[in-house]
């Protein structure tokens, strides 16, 4: 096929069958005339979303843990260095603690809780909790000032074995930034979660929330004085796994908006206005994920203007709807209507722009605007239903029929790439499983013995194909960051459809 008729046959597939569909789910009347529409029970989905991270945990478990297959990991985390660093979370299917991908999943999961928390009803403590597991660790890795410890374990000595999280027995290697081996991202990055936790906890904890937002603005300051990647001083180490791409600056103007937002000091809104452009602020840029930000901070800021009235702030309305405006036509989707960015773990960029649709909806709303592209007027309306859309792929929706989170519907992945999940629990096998002995698990064609309930993975191919192998971590390993914005977006859709 030649490339102008695949561009024009992409064109009228998303023209037609995302926005023409968008007719059929209107999403902002009145939720009780919802309940008959509903293909999925997002209500479901939403409670499996946030238990997932219980099954990410790293540390001593507490009480009322509800993954039980679960138990204490990491007792002794950061003692080579002479430091607490228990706790936190597992990025993803090994036993890494990754600071980088974790502060952006406690951004984003907080993000979704000051949206949506309102309408999360009993599932909003447990989405809390699931902030605060994170930001707890957060608090111990930038403890002291200029410091901040950005990882736990040596990823390249983690993946030569194949152990339970409880039995591992590899190199707790810690990690650091400073003054004298800065990393900008990963301390950018870490302000902005602090920043944006602490609207989370601001009603119902305001001691933890000043605690959370004078860190942030410690932290903030030490990203933007001394400035440079992380990647460069440890590169062996982070790189490929979390290697920054896409530079800090990115970081630095998403750490500016959270801070802005979350104390409203005029200081922050003078150095976006002063340092935005050189930040990236109008760059061509549209994917989000845990490694450029320039798509939610462009978002964010939209959200000041329009609905906090700063007008200093105008032009970020422009990006925004640039982003919008994307996604339609230029995009890639596979044959069955998914967002297709990259054939490494893409669910998690579907779950960033989901919520980042319905985010910007909800703005949208609120201050009676609408985005045009090309002449075309793009409505919030059409917005959530680009994002139901996505998400009920996710869940089912697709020409497998199957649902790619973990333990919702019929059927779903049974040989995810996760150790945990993989190997038989402590429980029903207390001797230790040794290093190498754990592979022939991982090679297994059986079903998982532990089903990580909530799991979000990789996904399909751009085919819509998916082989369920655990070995292919590309499509089936989950992660945090992929999990953490579905939360606000099923939060949402739940409540639309009557559910909450």
């Amino acid at each position: 096929m030649g490339s102008s008729v695949f561009l024009l046959a992409l064109f009228l597939f998303v023209s037609s069958h995302v926005f023409n569909n968008a007719l059929a789910y209107p999403t902002n009347v009145q939720h009780h005339r919802h309940r008959r529409f509903a293909s999925h029970n997002y209500r479901d989905a939403l409670t499996k979303s946030i238990l997932f991270f219980e099954g990410q945990r790293s540390g001593k478990l507490p009480a009322n843990q509800r993954v039980t297959w679960r138990r204490d990991s990491g007792l002794s985390d950061g003692a080579d260095m002479h430091v607490d660093l228990v706790g936190g979370y597992y990025d993803a299917g090994d036993n890494v603690k990754f600071g980088y991908p974790m502060a952006f999943t406690t951004t984003m999961l907080s993000w979704g809780v000051i949206e949506f928390g309102g309408i999360m009803k009993s599932e909003l403590p447990n989405a809390k909790e699931a902030v605060r597991w994170a930001t707890d660790y957060l608090l111990k890795a930038t403890a002291k000032p200029d410091t901040i410890f950005v990882q736990v374990g040596d990823a390249n000595k983690d993946h030569a074995c194949w152990e339970r999280p409880e039995d591992m027995d590899t190199a707790r290697t810690v990690l650091k930034i400073d003054k004298n081996n800065p990393g900008s991202e990963v301390a950018a990055e870490t302000a902005a979660a602090l920043a944006a936790a602490s609207l989370v906890f601001r009603k119902t904890d305001r001691a933890y929330s000043r605690l959370l937002v004078a860190r942030a603005k410690r932290v903030f300051a030490f990203a933007d004085k001394y400035r440079g990647a992380y990647s460069n001083g440890l590169k062996s180490y982070v790189c490929p796994f979390y290697c920054d791409y896409s530079g800090f600056q990115d970081d630095l103007l998403w750490g500016a908006a959270w801070l802005h937002k979350a104390t409203k000091d005029p200081r922050y809104l003078s150095y976006i206005q002063v340092n935005g452009q050189t930040l990236g602020a109008s760059e061509d840029d549209n994917t989000f994920g845990w490694d450029n930000k320039h798509v939610g901070a462009r978002i964010l800021l939209t959200k000041a203007f329009l609905v906090g009235k700063v007008q200093s702030l105008h032009d970020y309305k422009g990006h925004a709807d640039n982003f919008i405006c994307s996604l339609i036509p230029q995009s890639q989707y596979t044959p069955g209507g998914l967002f297709f960015k990259m054939g490494d773990a893409n669910m998690q960029y579907v779950t960033s722009t989901s919520f980042l649709l319905v985010t910007y909806a909800k703005y949208l709303t609120s201050s009676h605007k609408v985005v045009t592209c090309g002449g075309a007027m793009v409505t919030p309306k059409k917005l959530r239903a680009l994002a139901k859309q996505q998400v009920d792929y996710i869940l089912g929706d697709n020409p497998l029929r199957m649902s790619y989170m973990v333990g919702y519907g019929p059927r779903f992945p049974r040989r995810i790439h996760h150790r945990a999940a993989s190997l038989p629990s402590v429980s029903s096998h207390p001797a230790k499983l040794q290093c190498s002995q754990g592979f022939d698990f991982m090679r297994s064609q059986s079903p998982d013995p532990n089903i990580l309930v909530g799991a979000v993975i990789g996904g399909p191919n751009e085919h819509d194909q998916f082989p369920d192998e655990r070995s292919d971590y590309e499509q089936s390993e989950p992660s945090t960051y992929t999990n953490a914005p579905l939360v606000g977006t099923l939060a949402y859709l739940a409540h639309s459809f009557g559910q909450l």
